[in-house]
């Protein structure tokens, strides 16, 4: 197959002017390296981790787009404080985009690489927004027969974090999870994966709908942080499934504490030896997303067994090892129109991505809501 001698590749930069710069540009096609293979894109995932080099701290409320079809730039204005916190990166255009996938159409030196020629595969590697990219073989998920790009597109960032807080789980022993934003496609998988596996799963929801819709899919402990009896809700949740361990994908705000205050409440449920520390087992939330920006808040009723911290995909698949990443990458691909499958708000463009109007929708960050972005439609 014959490869066009360019291709278009979305990059987000910050000026010394204080303006971030979001637009495509002309690339030259690489020659894969030996060991390497170049995929076509054809569906690629906007997911809220990617927002933080698209937007940075810049102000995407006063957002705006000119141009059209491959010359359309974004631009919005970023503040002193994010200047200062986004120093590093000014002047760099930096490719965005974390997942994706799509068809192999080279590949370079090496029996791997070459026996992926033709196959649909899925990539998590970075600069995804763009209509090829170049990557290692061995980084690259083979769909099977079957298997189209716009399935396999979200085959990385949901389902594998999704499964690792299963693993995190068992690795800290702990026998149950308490999630936010549970409403979330990844909530979603994560519920399909703890009635799989037979592990009790306690969700934070916020609407009534996102409450159906769960209860819908068979979720057994559901409550909603927008009544007043949240609280009293939680607490006999986590006292029934025991969980000791929860993800909070807001960050911001009160609901880690709430989360810790209620495990608190239901360890005093059970009969144990006082103690004026509070109860001995460990209690841990780990923050894994920031949809509320706000600061955290910790009102510590908790006794003193208990942590805060933070948890990353990539680091977590590092302390985990090899194994672990190929046993859970070999479980996605086959279940990857079940138990991992994710459902598309809209189907856009790289220029569409890049229309303001477009923009607020994505950057709302609306549960239950993702948007796909197809690097092969016409800009």
């Amino acid at each position: 197959m014959s490869l066009p001698e360019t291709y278009l590749q979305m990059v987000s930069t910050v000026t010394e002017e204080g303006v971030l710069r979001m637009e495509l540009v002309e690339k030259k096609m690489p020659d894969p390296k030996p060991g390497q293979i170049i995929v076509r894109v054809e569906a690629t995932p906007i997911n809220p981790s990617d927002h933080g080099v698209m937007f940075g701290w810049s102000n995407m409320a006063a957002a705006t787009s000119s141009g059209s079809g491959k010359d359309t730039v974004l631009t919005a204005p970023v503040p002193e404080q994010g200047l200062r916190v986004m120093k590093a990166r000014i002047g760099q255009a930096l490719p965005v985009g974390n997942e994706g996938a799509g068809t192999v159409v080279a590949a370079g030196e090496g029996d791997y690489p070459q026996s992926l020629l033709g196959r649909t595969v899925a990539v998590m590697g970075g600069g995804m927004y763009g209509q090829y990219r170049a990557v290692d073989a061995v980084m690259a998920l083979p769909l099977h027969e079957g298997n189209t790009a716009k399935e396999g597109a979200s085959s990385f960032v949901n389902p594998l974090t999704a499964l690792c807080f299963l693993e995190t789980m068992r690795l800290e022993g702990h026998s149950a999870i308490v999630h936010t934003a549970a409403a979330s496609n990844l909530g979603q998988m994560l519920n399909r994966i703890c009635q799989a596996d037979g592990v009790d799963l306690v969700n934070i929801v916020r609407k009534q709908e996102q409450e159906d819709l769960l209860r819908g899919m068979g979720a057994k402990y559901v409550v909603n942080s927008s009544k007043d009896s949240f609280m009293p809700d939680l607490i006999d949740a986590v006292h029934e499934t025991g969980a000791t361990l929860g993800f909070d994908a807001t960050g911001g705000g009160k609901l880690a504490s709430d989360i810790l205050t209620a495990m608190e409440g239901a360890a005093a449920r059970t009969p144990g030896a006082y103690s004026i520390y509070g109860s001995v087992a460990h209690k841990q939330v780990y923050l894994y997303g920031g949809l509320d920006t706000s600061p955290t808040v910790l009102s510590r009723g908790y006794g003193m067994a208990w942590g805060v911290g933070g948890w990353l995909l990539p680091n977590f698949l590092a302390k985990a090892g090899q194994e672990v990443a190929v046993r859970l990458r070999t479980r996605v691909a086959d279940e990857l129109t079940t138990t991992f499958a994710s459902h598309y708000t809209d189907e856009i463009s790289l220029s569409e991505a890049l229309q303001a109007d477009v923009v607020a929708k994505y950057n709302a960050k609306t549960t239950g809501q993702k948007y796909l972005i197809c690097p092969q439609k016409p800009v």
